[in-house]
């Protein structure tokens, strides 16, 4: 057992994040020590996987490369709403074999499978395909409450791409294209039985976070507990038991603090128990609340200075005027005179990557 401050807890947290100073080189290293990063189109000022990237990597990250990583190169890949590192794919094979998940989905699914056959005929014969270029031949239609009604060839879809029979090819400006996945995912990866994978993924997620529960609240997408693996640890001002990866905890003497802007999706802030517990930092994402009841912004970025958040930048891409609008940066803490010239060149900074010009909105 291990008792943390919570200055060395954020710490920790941090630099697995890979956002102190020390700045990985390359798209592929970062997704594989991120484990995953996070798919969402929303782009008020970019969209998360790109702005996640850039966080860390900095200005010579380009998101054209990150498509070359995963449409040319194949090495990243994407599944469950996450883009992920191909070598970590057969570490989800037996959690692909388990989907669908729930009782309608697979009902659904059994009730269709001459519509299934016909998919993947349809994407052998002519893949890659959008869902809109597949004919519809349920036998049963999808019911939804929400957009999915009735749209049963996107549903077919993503239910074959998390069973693993399909995978995102790649996207266009219409959206994803998907193809059987032996055309997609390489043939030579190695097997790994359920119980290994199991492990080295919590394991690997451990070493993504730095530190975490044993057991934590049902994350939509990827998992933010970790098990019975790390070192067991106390954090000072905290309750309970917390598990911390071995690796991240003999760096952080190496500490070095920097300024960064953070996608509302960063795996630093997606955990709001965590991040109030460690950080002492309240966030909610307000682009689903209407406008009235908004106290920050519609989309807001954490602003993340050495291991603590100071608050928040409430700005928004204007495209068309080739700008980013910077309507107001919500001080949680005080700016003195050298973090406001930090916060302002890494609002430059997210600027010039942008290509577009800073204004005040």
């Amino acid at each position: 057992m291990i008792t943390l401050s919570k200055q060395e807890a954020r710490r920790i947290a941090v630099r697995a994040q890979l956002l102190d100073a020390h700045r990985p080189d390359g798209i592929v290293e970062t997704v594989a020590a991120l484990s995953a990063v996070q798919i969402e189109p929303t782009a008020a000022i970019a969209p998360s996987a790109p702005l996640i990237l850039w966080s860390r990597i900095g200005g010579p990250f380009a998101a054209d490369d990150l498509r070359r990583a995963e449409e040319v190169q194949r090495d990243l890949f994407e599944w469950g709403g996450f883009y992920r590192a191909m070598s970590d794919l057969p570490l989800l094979r037996h959690e692909m074999a388990t989907r669908p998940r729930y009782r309608e989905p697979r009902e659904w699914l059994a009730a269709n499978e001459s519509f299934r056959r016909d998919v993947l005929d349809a994407l052998r014969d002519r893949g890659p395909l959008h869902a809109a270029e597949i004919a519809d031949t349920a036998q049963v239609s999808w019911r939804s409450s929400g957009w999915t009604n009735s749209r049963n060839a996107g549903q077919m879809l993503e239910i074959l791409a998390a069973m693993g029979q399909v995978a995102i090819a790649d996207r266009d400006r219409k959206g994803r294209r998907f193809d059987l996945a032996e055309r997609v995912y390489p043939a030579d990866l190695p097997d790994v039985d359920a119980e290994t994978a199991a492990f080295e993924r919590a394991d690997r997620r451990l070493g993504s976070l730095g530190i975490a529960r044993a057991k934590g609240v049902a994350q939509p997408g990827e998992p933010v507990d970790v098990g019975e693996i790390g070192l067991e640890a106390t954090v000072e001002g905290t309750q309970g038991r917390w598990r911390v990866d071995a690796d991240t905890l003999a760096a952080v003497g190496s500490f070095a603090p920097r300024t960064a802007l953070l996608s509302p999706f960063d795996r630093l802030v997606f955990d709001r128990d965590r991040l109030l517990e460690l950080f002492d930092f309240e966030y909610i994402l307000e682009m689903y609340k209407p406008a009235a009841k908004r106290r920050w912004g519609f989309f807001t970025l954490p602003i993340l200075h050495g291991d603590r958040f100071v608050g928040k930048l409430d700005a928004k891409r204007d495209a068309k005027a080739g700008v980013l609008r910077v309507h107001a940066v919500h001080e949680d803490v005080p700016f003195d005179d050298a973090m406001q010239a930090d916060v302002d060149a890494e609002i430059s900074a997210l600027g010039e990557w942008l290509g577009v010009e800073v204004a005040a909105g």
